[in-house]
């Protein structure tokens, strides 16, 4: 993809001003236990927007479709929403969606001795180790992941 184009797809991303989660939903005052709950703790102690709950920056925050299943191990898998934010500093270790040579893709980033490396939580994909000849920026760092169960 070349770099123009890369700038189009993110003109065709949600934003969150199209308002995803626009809608308040009920929160429940307590956790809710991997056993079995007590019916006695079914009612509402609040509303809670998911705006408010998954965005911390407005401004920086986007919103990405997953493709493949380069990411499954890490419980990211194809069709679900990744909540990205361009203004957090991406750490080692961190789910980033990197450009790389104007592709956008989504891996874990390490920093290594030898440079940065971009790797798949898939055994059957290969580290990307980033080469300086290459064409490398880290676009935002993924906060959430939205995934239908």
């Amino acid at each position: 993809m070349h770099p123009h184009q890369a700038r189009r797809a993110l003109l065709s991303m949600t934003h969150p001003n199209k308002e995803l989660f626009y809608r308040q939903r009920a929160l429940l005052r307590r956790a809710v236990p991997a056993g079995f709950p007590s019916p006695a703790d079914d009612y509402v102690e609040q509303r809670i927007s998911l705006d408010e709950h998954l965005i911390g920056r407005r401004e920086s925050t986007f919103f990405m479709r997953v493709a493949g299943d380069s990411m499954r191990d890490l419980g990211i898998f194809d069709g679900d929403l990744l909540v990205v934010d361009r203004a957090l500093s991406a750490t080692s270790g961190s789910v980033v969606i990197a450009v790389v040579d104007g592709e956008f893709t989504v891996k874990q980033l390490l920093h290594t001795p030898n440079g940065p490396v971009l790797r798949a939580a898939h055994p059957d994909y290969a580290d990307m180790h980033i080469l300086p000849e290459q064409d490398f920026t880290i676009w935002g760092v993924v906060s959430w992941n939205v995934h239908k169960h």
